[in-house]
């Protein structure tokens, strides 16, 4: 979710410029079940102009209502939202609401944390009580141990005396599109959505330019003879679209050495088998877990047929497989849809 966190503080800094106050509204604790977990969070102005969502839309107009006397007065409260009585999530949401104020300092460590790809924690002190004041608030911690409050007027208290809500947030997900063509572009735009970071690699012979992605971090031409991968994580995935199998053969050879989570190939499922075969006499020492790992044709099987239902097909099959989770039906499930 640190894209979220993103968009808000994106819009912090712009309400900022505008002289405009702002609070944020954090979920920091869940009795029963809810749309949305702990950890989700929404950024409101002194205008009442809203950005993020800590539901499904159902509990924002009230808490921007309750919102207005903490611009008032700059006092952070904690708010319930009773949704058995209101909603079919059958649980008691409590929200902090604190004064939300954001400087040079922080956007410079924050700016750091996202381009290395870091992870930050962030400690919400709270009380568990309705319309509840006091000296809440969340404490920032970058992974350099830098920590930051939003408000001058919090300090952190012992743990023993108040409730802490814990959260790591964790880099981006990030999504490799390996080709340029309309298909690509179609993945990158969906990708983007969920807020994944996205690196395309073209050919070397046919570069593309960032504008022809919209929602891409970077892209660039290349082959797989000079290519050098960096930063390949459990939270990264491949997905190989060059349309060519020899071009797709040798990037795949690349890989090896790299081990990703996931390796999505576009193409028929009758050159699986041969490019398994190839791949063992390019790379003899190739593991059995790097093969696991290659997922092709990439894609849940759903009917796909347009280039945008086939970039749904492998973005679901990306999050199936790095959430370990094996696709079916949400109708068959009579419990919880979420274990934690």
């Amino acid at each position: 979710m640190i894209h979220e966190l993103k968009e808000i503080i994106h819009q912090t800094v712009i309400n900022q410029q505008k002289g405009l106050k702002n609070v944020l509204a954090s979920v920091v604790h869940l009795e029963g079940s809810s749309y949305r977990k702990p950890g989700v969070r929404m950024l409101i102005s002194e205008d009442l102009n809203s950005v993020g969502a800590v539901s499904g839309g159902c509990v924002e107009k009230e808490i921007i209502q309750r919102a207005k006397s903490v611009f008032l007065d700059n006092k952070a409260k904690v708010i319930t939202y009773d949704g058995r009585y209101r909603l079919g999530c059958e649980g008691i949401l409590y929200i902090l609401i604190e004064p939300f104020f954001i400087d040079d300092a922080f956007l410079k460590a924050f700016a750091t944390t996202i381009d290395k790809r870091e992870s930050l924690k962030i400690d919400s002190f709270f009380l568990k009580k309705d319309e509840s004041f006091g000296n809440f608030g969340s404490v920032v911690t970058f992974y350099n141990q830098e920590k930051f409050t939003f408000s001058e007027l919090f300090t952190q208290q012992k743990e023993s005396e108040i409730a802490v809500f814990l959260q790591i947030l964790q880099p981006a997900f990030k999504l490799i599109i390996i080709g340029g063509e309309h298909d690509a572009v179609k993945l990158c735009k969906m990708a983007a959505n969920l807020g994944w970071e996205i690196d395309v690699i073209t050919s070397a012979k046919d570069s593309k330019r960032l504008s022809d992605f919209p929602g891409a971090n970077s892209v660039v031409g290349n082959s797989p003879e000079t290519i050098e991968f960096s930063d390949i994580s459990e939270n990264t995935a491949i997905v190989i679209m060059n349309h060519s199998y020899v071009q797709d053969l040798k990037y795949v050879v690349k890989l090896s050495k790299y081990n990703p989570k996931y390796i999505g190939i576009l193409g028929a499922p009758k050159r699986r088998e041969r490019l398994f075969n190839e791949l063992f006499e390019f790379v003899p020492d190739i593991t059995d877990q790097f093969l696991e790992n290659i997922y092709t044709p990439a894609g849940l099987h759903i009917g796909a047929k347009t280039p945008e239902e086939i970039a749904v097909s492998i973005i679901a099959e990306i999050l199936s497989v790095i959430r370990q989770k094996e696709p079916f039906s949400l109708r068959k499930i009579n419990g919880k849809i979420h274990s934690s």
